[in-house]
């Protein structure tokens, strides 16, 4: 189905089960089907399933503008407005943690039941004076370049960082890493662009009051594309009372490198 944002941006929405409804808002440069695994784990658990892609990405309209975090709040907002979803679990992969964070502050949190972050880019991942551990800005300048340059050569190197696929270590197949390169293939290259200003330099610190529903924190000790310091571990320090569980070993991509172990971290926080 489609769902008409605010703007008039028409948002691609999947809606599958009964239950408790847990929405799921994806990481960069994917779609909402990054989460095969989850959901199916979550719709045989009796979870209702909610994930969309955001705008600018897989089946969404792709305009020109809007991709910022008060936009893609807004985008969230909509999607919870129009399918009038209560006591909604939010789960943000990587920059799907900004939405949550951002959605709290200007929308309140009165149809959320629990936030979960997973190795999510909250709080602020560039680094500066006030965030010494963050990361440099000529990274993300670097990203832009080679997304500008060839962002299908982009893409297919992002993907085994991502995944932590090294010379000896393969935790996901070729076919996996092929998948993901479809998905981020859907992307427009504006909203590709954009998103990595978006993500890497907005600054959720001022943010992290809003969390005020139970939130889980999971992040990957390996994480080589969001750093684990000025993200999950600042995000566990910054919002009161969160669980946080460290993933020994994990790369960015733990949704399908360690799917069991996050289909039940998830499931047992949301039941």
């Amino acid at each position: 189905m489609h769902i008409e944002s605010r703007d008039g941006a028409h948002l691609h929405v999947k809606d599958a089960g009964e239950g408790k409804p847990v929405v799921l808002i994806h990481g960069w440069p994917l779609t909402g089907d990054m989460f095969e695994y989850q959901t199916l784990a979550l719709l045989e658990a009796g979870y209702r399933v909610i994930t969309y892609d955001r705008r600018g990405f897989g089946q969404s309209a792709h305009p020109a503008t809007g991709y910022d975090y008060d936009t893609f709040a807004d985008d969230l907002a909509a999607v919870l407005d129009k399918l009038d979803i209560r006591e909604a679990n939010l789960v943000g992969f990587s920059m799907g943690g900004g939405e949550i964070a951002r959605y709290l502050t200007r929308h309140g949190s009165d149809r959320v039941a629990k936030t979960v972050l997973v190795a999510s880019v909250v709080p602020y991942l560039l680094k500066d004076d006030s965030n010494p551990d963050g990361v440099d800005a000529s990274v993300f300048e670097d990203m832009k370049s080679e997304i500008r340059k060839d962002r299908f050569a982009f893409l297919q190197t992002f993907a085994k960082q991502f995944y932590g696929v090294g010379v000896i270590s393969r935790p996901v197949s070729s076919a996996l890493l092929d998948w993901t390169f479809t998905l981020g293939l859907m992307a427009s290259p504006k909203a590709t662009l954009d998103c990595v200003d978006a993500f890497g330099r907005t600054d959720f610190r001022p943010d992290l009051k809003s969390f005020t529903k139970p939130t889980l924190i999971i992040h990957g000790a390996s994480d080589a594309t969001v750093p684990i310091k000025p993200s999950g571990k600042a995000a566990a320090a910054g919002i009161q009372g969160s669980n946080y569980i460290e993933y020994d070993g994990e790369p960015h991509g733990l949704f399908a490198t360690d799917p069991e172990r996050l289909n039940r971290d998830l499931i047992e926080f949301i039941g």
